[in-house]
Formats: structure tokens, sequence, C-alpha cells
């Protein structure tokens, strides 16, 4: 048994790294290729990074890289979330931040089109999709990420509000520079980066579960035996037609765990009947795995 589990973290661990490597190479093609071309600011730290750049690019007489600088600015956030988050999920967002720089350095820009529509949508798609990969795959591509997780886990709360007013600034920051209609063009690219990375990272999507059965010991222990969830057990419900004694149980769980509720429901009583309501909102306490 110690040896599978030997075997299995080493795996994680090769699929953690190459996961970082992916993130590296998407993240470079979407600015290399879509976001300087087209005077497209991202958003975050790498928003802030782009615009260090410009700036002293344009007023300075010293001119660090956006690569440079994206690794530079997430140096402290290394440190805060090696001593609030964990040792593990540090050394993977230093992989995942050093192979981004390093392959924003690397690849060649490659200026496709200039249109700022289309460099806004497709770079933002790119780069969603290689966040909410990496996301998916237990690492963070750094920034805000860090600084979210932290507050969280002090907290509770998000940061949901830091990060509007924080892309709000790089939005206008990318107006001041290029002209407002850039701005609008930096604020389609977060929409459709914030969309595609949530259709690709689907842990954060929160699903209420209503299961109508006559198995209830067997499909809550089947289903706590899948995944770690409370479950709310409604004794006396009724069939309305055959009038049979029936159990309503009451469970919520992320999109992310949606086949493994199915496979339970199908080991444990696959005749019961499951509704499921998406997008639900949450008050108290909801079990997220340790990153």
């Amino acid at each position: 048994m110690d040896e599978i589990q030997r075997i299995w973290r080493r795996h994680q661990y090769v699929a953690r790294a190459s996961t970082a490597f992916i993130y590296g190479i998407l993240v470079s093609i979407a600015m290399n290729f879509f976001w300087t071309p087209g005077k497209i600011y991202s958003s975050g730290i790498t928003g802030l990074a782009q615009l260090l750049e410009t700036i002293s690019r344009n007023h300075g007489a010293f001119h660090p890289s956006t690569a440079f600088l994206l690794f530079a600015l997430n140096i402290p956030l290394f440190l805060l979330a090696w001593f609030q988050i964990g040792h593990r999920f540090t050394f993977f967002t230093f992989l995942a931040v050093i192979f981004s720089s390093i392959m924003i350095k690397l690849l060649e820009p490659n200026t496709l089109t200039t249109d700022p529509i289309i460099c806004a949508i497709f770079g933002a798609a790119i780069n969603g999709f290689g966040t909410g990969l990496a996301l998916k795959n237990g690492i963070s591509t750094g920034g805000l990420d860090i600084i979210g997780l932290t507050l969280r886990k002090k907290t509770g709360k998000s940061i949901g509000t830091i990060n509007i007013f924080f892309n709000a600034f790089i939005v206008l920051a990318a107006g001041a520079v290029y002209g407002w209609p850039y701005a609008f063009y930096s604020a389609l690219g977060l929409i459709v980066n914030a969309r595609v990375m949530d259709m690709v990272y689907t842990r954060q999507q929160k699903m209420q579960v209503v299961i109508v059965t006559t198995k209830p010991k067997s499909v809550v222990d089947c289903i706590q035996s899948h995944m770690r969830r409370g479950i709310t057990i409604v004794h006396g419900a009724e069939g309305a037609y055959r009038h049979d004694k029936k159990v309503i149980l009451f469970t919520v769980i992320s999109r992310y765990e949606q086949q493994e509720l199915k496979d339970a429901m199908e080991e444990s009583d696959p005749y019961a009947f499951v509704s499921i309501s998406e997008n639900v909102q949450i008050m108290g306490r909801f079990y997220e795995p340790e990153p």
C-alpha cells in the first residue's frame, strides 16, 4: 500500500510539473502572439507587469522585460504562500511562474494580427484555458491567486472586490496608455478569460443535489466513501404514484465532483431519483481540499 501511495504521489508531482510547463507555453503564446501585438493588457499581476514594462519603455532609462517583471512581482507572493499556504503549493506555483517568464522571453513574438478585438478574444481564451488547466490540476499561476487563498484561509472570505478593483485599474491604464478603445478591448479580454477559465476549472462551481431513494444508508455510505461531503437526511417522504416510503437526501457538491456522484449513485441505488441544481450560493462551511 505504501508503495502504491508513493507511485501515486510521484505521478501527481509529474502531472503538476507538466501542467505548469504547458501553462507557461500557453501564456507565452497569448502574450507574444496576441496581447502585445494588439496592445491588450491581461488581468492581475501579468497585466501589472505589462503596464510597468510599457511605462519603463516610454519614460524610463531602465527597461525590464515583461517576463522579468512577472517573476519579480511574484517573489514576495512566493514568500507569503510559503509561510501561509504550504510548501508544495508554493513549489508548483513557482514552477508555473518561472516557466511562464522563461517562455515569454524565449518564444519569438509573431504578429498574426493587430486587430485588438481578435487579439483580446483569442489571447484571453488561450490564457483562460491554461489558467483553468493549472487550477484543475491543483496548482496556482501566482499573483492574486496567492492573496486570495491566503485571505480565504485566514478569514473564510474571498477577494472578489479586490480582484475587481485591481483589474479595473489595469483596464483604465490600458485606456490611458493606448487610448480608451483599448480599455474596452482589455475589458473584453478579461471577460473571455474568466468564462473560459470557468469552463475548464469547475471545482469552484457549486451544485445542490436532491436524492429521493429507498436505500438511504447505502447511498449515504457510498457517497461519503467517494467524496468528503455532508448529507442532510429527511425521513417520512412518500411517493405520489405508489405511495411507497422514501427518504430525501440533500447535499452540495462541486461540478468537479459530478462524475464521482454519478459513480456513487450507480453503485448504491441506480433507481434513485436525483435532481441537481447548478450555481447555488453557499452560506456556511463548505469543505474544499487544501491546495
